[in-house]
This record gives structure tokens, C-alpha cells and sequence, in this order.
């Protein structure tokens, strides 16, 4: 299954290919190239399908836990400011995503959506330190009965050219459903109360919509 942000692209890309290989049939000669240029484009067009699957989570839906926003690999756990929103110290924990993860980004707690935005910026590294600050980024604060409010922060990385969000402010959403899509690359940053207990650890490996990063 494939998420809807990549339809438009995988049918594009589908075109290209197919057109590429009747050329390099037609026109190359050599047997080691020919074959060698058809594998690399199907490489490429399988990488394409890889980002843009979209495979179905089976979560556990709980108000006392926070779920990952995506899979990939956590990078950050700690105490900071949280500028925009809160205006205060929060527990943030970071998740990474590689090109080769999925990259959609599911609501981590159930909820209302009580703020969401977007934030043009550049195209840093998404480790950089001043990614979360600078970098193209959407900012979504879902209100939770058992935690509170919840911000998560959709951040595009060197490769990352469109940052996709669904959330919009007063919607009522539930944990793990699709809030959006960022293209190519990218990192989530997830701001939690002080009081959280975290569940994960650095360089942890994580699902989204199914592992458990925080509890009550």
C-alpha cells in the first residue's frame, strides 16, 4: 500500500522508467551496459516505492501513552525551552528518519488539535543543531486528556522538499492516524511535560504508530 503523497510521483516515475528501458534497449549495444543501466533504474524506481509505502499499524490506542510519530531512530532525549508554543521547558525527544524509513507521520496521542502551523525555512541537515529552529517545519500541538498538550514538530532535512500536515486547528483526531508526510528524508521533534516517563532510549529504533515513547 501507498501513501497518497507518492501516487502522483510513482506514476511519473513508472513513465520515465518504462520509456528509459525501451531506449536503452533500442539504442545500447553493449550487453554489460545495457543490462547494467536497466538494474540501476530499477534500483532507483524501487527506492521510490520504498519511501512511499504506507504500511498499516495496528497500534494500541491509550491515553496514558504517547506513541512515535514515525519510525526511525531516536537522536535527542532532553530537557529544553520550547520557544514557539509553550514558552517553557519540556522533555523532547527527536526520531530520525532515513530515507529508506517510512515517512509518515502519525498522531502520537488522541486528542484536539489546538495549534498548527507552517514554517518556511531551509533545507539544514536534519541533525544539525539549528534544524529546529531554521529548517522548513510544521508545529502541531494535539490537547490530551491524560498529558495535557502535546507538540509535535514535522522538520525537513537536506533532502526534504515538502513537508506535507493534515492538522487542522479544532479537529478531534485519534492516536496513530495519518497527520501527514514529509518528502525525502527528514526528522520529528516531539515536546512533552516534565512529568513524562520516558519509554525509549538513544539510538533506540522506533515504529510509528506503535511503539511506546512515553507514559504517564
Amino acid at each position: 500500500m501507498f501513501h497518497k503523497e507518492g501516487h502522483k510521483i510513482i506514476f511519473i516515475s513508472l513513465t520515465i522508467l518504462v520509456a528509459s528501458l525501451l531506449a536503452i534497449d533500442h539504442f545500447i549495444t553493449l550487453e554489460w551496459l545495457r543490462k547494467g543501466l536497466m538494474l540501476l533504474l530499477l534500483g532507483f524506481f524501487i527506492l521510490i516505492l520504498q519511501f512511499f509505502r504506507n504500511p498499516k499499524r495496528i497500534g494500541q490506542s491509550n491515553l496514558d501513552n504517547v506513541l512515535s510519530p514515525v519510525d526511525g531512530k531516536v537522536v535527542v532525549i532532553e530537557e529544553v525551552f520550547e520557544k514557539e508554543y509553550f514558552k517553557e521547558k519540556r522533555l523532547q525527544v527527536s526520531i530520525f528518519m532515513s530515507p529508506i524509513n517510512v515517512h509518515v507521520t502519525r498522531y502520537p496521542v488522541s486528542g484536539k488539535v489546538v495549534f498548527s502551523k507552517y514554517h518556511p525555512g531551509k533545507f539544514l541537515v536534519a541533525w544539525h543543531p539549528k534544524a529546529s529552529e531554521e529548517n522548513e517545519r510544521t508545529t502541531v500541538v494535539v490537547e490530551n486528556q491524560s498529558f495535557g498538550k502535546v507538540l509535535h514538530r514535522q522538520i525537513a532535512g537536506a533532502l526534504a522538499k515538502r513537508i506535507v500536515n493534515y492538522a487542522k486547528e479544532n479537529d478531534t483526531i485519534i492516536q496513530g492516524s495519518d497527520s501527514g508526510f514529509i518528502k525525502f528524508g527528514s526528522r520529528v521533534d516531539v515536546f512533552l511535560p516534565l512529568d513524562s516517563k520516558i519509554t525509549v532510549t538513544l539510538n533506540q529504533k522506533v515504529k510509528g504508530g506503535v511503539s511506546i515513547i512515553a507514559e504517564k
